[in-house]
């Protein structure tokens, strides 16, 4: 299911950036009395009731079409709005209707897109000063006062009465995002396994910018491709596409059961953005092969691939457990050998281990090493079961969960994998009081 978007939008000074912290709950967002101090745009996930959405904060729309900035913040919006699943048009109740109020709501109108006003600074629950937002043809106005939180609650709920169910993929498909920086070759790369030119490629980092789901078929089983924009430092998203695009990648993530990570060979090891967007991944739970692509172009020698394992591994130990795959998306050597990949992580994503079996390894892996014990506390681990598939989990119980040590965890992770592989897949460990203590 993906997560929704809701997008806050409005000439400056509103309120925005106050509204989106008073949502999010932080000082993410720069608020301050000069107009247009919101440039760039924040975003954030946040829940209400238990619903999580992505809250979007974009820069206030003015009409003068000679100054840059101002077209540039226009043309950040546009993406917001294409982007968004609900707009959230923020007016100010102690101004009153300025006329760029009925700009943006005929550019929201035009939109297609659900969108509701808010009147922001209404501080006293009793001030009706904001009906006259009415006229701006919308059948309920939500009045709230971002400063102190009045009327916040009342805005959510609505927000949440507003936003779709959310995408449901078909349990037969298996959505594979291709994730990674820009021009490593995602899209070349698709385009090979697909046999046919799909999506387009450039030698301009960037040109992909959207999620692009494409369809295929390999032993019977349909695979869902997601060729998403680069995710670059977030230091470098500096304008509304780039920030749109990072936003994507991360809702591809999120849709994903697999991840293919591609990375540029000859750029040598590993790059410290390329762990950063693994991390992702793998803390979102997916299955994950790392692809380095344009291995024809490296300097290598006959062990190359093997140091440059070894090297990923140094940097980030979870990529130990990750399947490698050297390739050239140019010629196609090696490309094809994704799909069986693939399947074999997703096999090992679905793999259910019984009771039984469990805790047999967990005693040989305790009587090797038992856990270390807390002053005047025995530590005893007793049995574990798995509990989850899609990633793995494994469920230990013991009389006193929170005194094991996280290098004990460690040592529990590493010979549950020696046991069964779970090869591609995040194997998590949680540790549970045992009943009846």
């Amino acid at each position: 299911m993906t997560t929704p978007v809701v997008a806050l939008i409005g000439r400056p000074n509103v309120g925005k950036s106050a509204l989106f912290n008073r949502i999010v709950g932080d000082e993410s967002a720069i608020v301050s009395e000069e107009a247009g101090t919101t440039r760039d745009r924040h975003f954030a996930e946040t829940d209400w009731s238990g619903r999580k959405f992505w809250l979007v904060d974009t820069g206030g729309i003015n009409d003068d079409p000679r100054a840059p900035m101002d077209v540039e913040i226009r043309r950040q919006v546009d993406e917001a709005i294409g982007e968004a699943d609900l707009l959230l048009f923020v007016v100010d109740a102690k101004v009153g209707l300025h006329p760029s109020d009925y700009h943006v709501s005929d550019l929201l109108r035009n939109s297609g897109k659900p969108w509701m006003v808010i009147a922001n600074k209404v501080d006293d629950p009793r001030m009706t000063d904001f009906y006259e937002f009415y006229s701006l043809g919308v059948e309920e106005v939500f009045p709230v006062s971002a400063i102190n939180g009045k009327g916040s609650g009342d805005l959510l709920d609505a927000v949440l009465a507003r936003l779709p169910d959310g995408e449901t993929e078909s349990e037969e498909a298996l959505r594979v995002a291709v994730i990674g920086r820009p021009n490593v070759g995602k899209s070349s790369f698709v385009n090979k396994l697909l046999g046919q030119d799909r999506l387009v490629v450039s030698e301009m980092a960037g040109t992909t910018r959207d999620a692009i789901d494409t369809p295929m078929r390999f032993h019977g089983r349909q695979i869902i491709f997601v060729d998403t924009a680069g995710l670059r430092r977030q230091s470098k998203i500096d304008d509304g596409i780039e920030f749109y695009s990072s936003l994507r990648t991360r809702r591809a993530i999120e849709r994903a059961d697999i991840c293919i990570l591609m990375v540029d060979a000859t750029e040598g090891e590993i790059q410290n953005q390329d762990l950063k967007i693994a991390a992702l991944a793998w803390e979102a739970g997916r299955g994950l092969i790392l692809v380095v692509n344009k291995w024809d172009l490296a300097e290598k020698d006959d062990k190359a691939s093997a140091k440059y394992e070894k090297a990923a591994g140094e940097k980030a130990p979870f990529l130990k457990f990750v399947p490698f795959l050297f390739t050239s998306a140019l010629t196609g050597q090696r490309v094809n050998r994704v799909l069986e990949l693939l399947l074999e992580v997703e096999q090992e994503r679905a793999k259910r281990i019984t009771t039984s079996e469990v805790n047999e390894r967990l005693g040989e892996l305790v009587a090797r090493l038992q856990p270390p014990q807390a002053a005047g506390r025995e530590v005893k681990l007793n049995y574990a079961t798995q509990v989850e598939t899609d990633p793995p989990t494994i469920a230990v119980f013991g009389n006193a969960p929170d005194l094991v040590e996280e290098h004990y965890v460690r040592y529990l992770h590493n010979g549950f994998r020696s046991f069964w592989g779970f090869t591609g897949n995040p194997l998590r460990i949680v540790l549970r009081r045992k009943a009846g203590r």
